[in-house]
């Protein structure tokens, strides 16, 4: 069996002398696993970085082996942000995700395009950060696997504008009315993640975090009784740094 295809570089990690196993997300064959020969060597190292989108070729005798890899590079991610920790967090954390939720040959067309669409808006124009738009993409993975949050209207009151929380356990949106006295029992919902034309601060980058992951670790990750990708809560901890630091003076005065 042999296949060529545009696909994402999602994770690498050495394989036995000089190899590489890589897993790939393309848009006909969804995450795939190869051994790149070589891989591992100071001359491929650029080709194999996460995020990297790559011209692959994939060859095995029977579609459920592990087949070999070689590729030609297209679009080279991980370079052009190599002095923008955030952003290499973000690219990190998004295909650690994919890796992770999405069965193996499983074809996700739209999911291919919207993660090629996000890591290329990352890597072109990485200043300031698309924090908003990571965490919209983490909302469409959800919704591309089944588990679509509704933001769209309050679960309480059915009302349409000032939506600020969202139920922990249904996944829809409350407004600051409908919440009542159960507002300390919901999560907060930042204005970026229904409005494209926000990006939001490190506070609201904290709280999209958080209502995405709950949901990413109750609906696709708990249910197969693993944690969330390393390369997710690394991304959390970069986010929590930026918040900012209490006034010590401000303090001693409450």
């Amino acid at each position: 069996m042999e296949w060529e295809a545009a696909a994402l570089v999602l994770s690498v990690r050495p394989y036995g002398e000089g190899s590489a196993l890589v897993h790939l997300f393309s848009e006909e064959h969804g995450v795939s696993h190869g051994m790149a020969r070589g891989g591992a060597s100071r001359r491929q190292a650029s080709l194999w970085q996460t995020g990297n989108l790559v011209m692959a070729r994939w060859r095995a005798r029977l579609a459920d082996q592990l087949g070999t890899l070689t590729a030609e590079p297209v679009q080279c991610v991980a370079g052009r942000i190599l002095d923008a920790p955030l952003q290499l967090e973000m690219v990190s954390s998004a295909c650690a995700l994919v890796d992770g939720a999405l069965p193996q040959g499983e074809p996700h067309p739209e999911l291919f395009m919207r993660l090629v669409r996000l890591l290329t808006l990352i890597s072109v124009a990485p200043e300031p950060a698309p924090m908003g738009a990571y965490l919209r993409w983490e909302a469409q993975l959800l919704a591309g696997l089944g588990y679509g949050l509704d933001l769209s209207e309050c679960a309480v009151t059915g009302a349409r504008e000032d939506l600020v929380y969202v139920s922990p356990r249904s996944g829809r949106a409350v407004s600051r009315e409908g919440a009542g006295e159960w507002r300390d029992r919901l999560l907060p919902l930042p204005a970026l993640m229904t409005d494209e034309t926000q990006d939001g601060t490190p506070e609201d980058w904290k709280d999209g975090l958080a209502l995405t992951g709950h949901f990413l670790s109750r609906w696709v990750f708990g249910v197969r009784h693993q944690p969330l990708p390393a390369a997710r809560e690394r991304l959390v901890e970069y986010v929590q740094r930026l918040q900012p630091v209490p006034d010590a003076a401000t303090e001693s005065d409450q």
